[in-house]
């Protein structure tokens, strides 16, 4: 590691640390309704959404209204992107004439989902699958939808431990419409002109035809690239309008806009945890959580960051430093931007990481094993490490709720959180979540593993699992694990060195997103309804405090034990041993 490069991550995190406190300010402003200095450029706006859908802001719903509403605007996601898609040919915008045949079902059907949870997965390559039109009116939309959903649902489970005795938890569709309006749209409009001013292009040209050095042709895509950039970061989206995602000059041209994507990433989901503190009346409960993100992460980071710096000890001998010290001359830059070197991305890999992300500056599938492992395991603990736009702070509000629940064991009291009894209903929620996410990542990824195993007795249908890898042993495990990670946790980046556009792939990733999304946040609503409805405990001696770092550090070992717990042995079989082997002198 260099000193330049500590610098960098450092500016980075402080960046974020600065920005926390007054983004999450006018954030519970928003969400209590109270006034602020943007509703007199867009107070009409939200006004106007609800005269034509509707609904009336001041009447508010319980837990099960509000959960029918997340569900009925999903559904309606899916269907207009997945049609949408099925008639690219017939849509306008379309100057390179995609669609003719149009997006097969299993591939339309992968991507609307993948797009309604806030995931973004690609299995296709967007410069050369989907139309302007599509990009724009199917998935940037969606962009927003999915983003602003995330953000009620944490706003809603916050609103259940600020509140006692009260039936409801806010109105889904208020808090959708504020989401978008006040938070989401203005920082996505200064984001787009910033992007547009270090080069990310933004157009509706047709494709250019441009001669190589080599006296070739190449075909240079266009498009309006800026404007889906922007709520792709700031909404943890994801998905990129470029096959190479963030590492394509179109996309990210400079070092600045480099840093901008990467804050806009942590951006909302760390200023929430303020919100989170100023809605319930004790900010130093969201500093708390923000210490538990920021510690991980910086773990995470510097880990990242230590090994693919020391590199492949196999090509130690290649540069100036000897085999002895297992160290790669200039460290592992298989995968990785010239532009941005090891340092950004090892941040740029920990960042979309800790968040439900997927944008991507480099190759994961060429990190080292344990380069890779970091990425993996971010995942695996249910993206609470920042996490994604609201689903960060419901994550993490979830492991509290199991942290204290572990601590009242202990010690042989009725947990309590924020004054509320932590009980039998709360505690069997939380671990529907935990266990439905850990059972589409486990079993997915074993199908995986064996489906198309040119063995008697396995099912072999055409184009299915692991015939589509292209790597075997531990990496090749690797790859299709990580499939069903970033699928299940909702975050979006690929491992790469896997061809996931197959009806299997397309139908299983398809499952293991709605899973990921709906069976752990429906659990978590559930639980905001019910904490909603109890009476707040005045504080005495024996109240467990939830502010300092004992409980910090609670949290944190009980997001890395249950994470530890459930994926250690596919972790074991895939990056792990690969680490030993590739030390042995073994490569896949």
């Amino acid at each position: 590691m260099t000193s330049l490069g500590i610098l960098q991550i450092a500016l980075f995190f402080g960046l974020i640390l600065v920005c926390a406190k007054p983004l999450g300010a006018f954030m519970a402003r928003i969400f209590e309704g109270q006034r602020t200095f943007l509703h007199p450029v867009f107070r009409w706006l939200e006004a106007l959404t609800y005269k034509i859908v509707g609904v009336k802001e001041d009447v508010e719903q319980r837990w099960t209204q509000y959960t029918a509403s997340l569900l009925s605007f999903s559904v309606f996601g899916f269907l207009l992107v997945y049609f949408i898609q099925r008639a690219q040919a017939y849509l306008p915008f379309n100057p390179q004439n995609f669609g003719t045949p149009n997006v097969t079902p299993d591939l339309a059907f992968n991507t609307a989902t993948s797009f309604i949870t806030n995931t973004d997965w690609q299995a296709y390559s967007g410069e050369s699958t989907l139309s302007y039109f599509v990009q724009m009116a199917a998935l940037t939309v969606q962009n927003f939808a999915s983003a602003a959903a995330g953000i009620a649902v944490a706003i809603a489970l916050v609103r259940g431990l600020a509140r006692q005795e009260k039936k409801t938890i806010g109105n889904f569709w208020v808090d959708v419409t504020r989401a978008t309006v006040y938070v989401l749209l203005p920082l996505s409009i200064i984001a787009g002109l910033l992007f547009v001013s270090q080069g990310v292009i933004q157009n509706l040209h047709p494709y250019t035809t441009v001669s190589t050095i080599e006296g070739g042709k190449q075909i240079v895509g266009q498009g309006p690239v800026a404007s889906q950039e922007a709520i792709k970061q700031l909404g943890t989206n994801g998905g990129g309008f470029f096959g190479a995602n963030s590492a394509h000059p179109f996309e990210n041209p400079t070092p600045l806009s480099n840093l901008l994507q990467m804050f806009l990433i942590f951006l909302i989901p760390g200023a929430l945890t303020y919100t989170f503190g100023k809605m319930i009346g004790d900010t130093r409960q969201g500093w708390a959580i923000f210490a538990a993100f920021s510690v991980m992460f910086l773990a995470g980071v510097f880990v990242v960051y230590h090994f693919e710096q020391a590199g492949n000890p196999m090509l130690a001998n290649l540069g100036i430093q000897s085999a002895a010290t297992s160290g790669q001359s200039g460290g592992n830059m298989e995968g990785k931007e010239v532009r941005y070197g090891i340092a950004n991305s090892a941040l740029f890999a920990t960042v979309t990481t800790n968040a439900s992300c997927g944008a991507v500056n480099s190759m994961h599938d060429s990190f080292t094993p344990l380069g890779g492992l970091v990425p993996l395991f971010n995942i695996m603990t249910s993206e609470v490490i920042f996490g994604g736009v609201g689903s960060g702070l419901y994550g993490i509000l979830m492991y509290c709720i199991l942290a204290v629940f572990i601590a009242g064991l202990m010690v042989g009291r009725t947990p309590e959180y924020l004054g509320k009894k932590i009980e039998q209903k709360e505690v069997k929620m939380v671990m529907l979540a935990i266990v439905a996410t850990a059972f589409s990542i486990l079993v997915f990824s074993a199908m995986s593993s064996v489906i198309g195993f040119p063995a008697k007795g396995y099912w072999n249908p055409p184009g299915a699992a692991i015939a589509n890898n292209t790597n075997s042993g531990p990496h090749g495990l690797s790859e299709i694990l990580y499939a069903y990670v970033s699928s299940t946790g909702n975050n979006g980046s690929a491992f790469g060195g896997l061809n996931p556009n197959t009806p299997w792939y397309n139908l299983t990733l398809g499952l293991a997103q709605l899973i990921g999304r709906f069976l752990f946040l429906i659990p978590l609503l559930a639980v905001a309804g019910s904490l909603a409805g109890k009476k707040k405990i005045p504080s005495t001696a024996g109240s467990f405090p939830t502010h300092g770092p004992l409980f910090v550090g609670l949290l944190i070992g009980t997001i890395v034990i249950v994470g530890a717990l459930t994926f250690f042995p596919a972790l074991a079989l895939g990056p792990i041993v690969e680490h030993y082997l590739m030390h042995s002198g073994k490569l896949f």
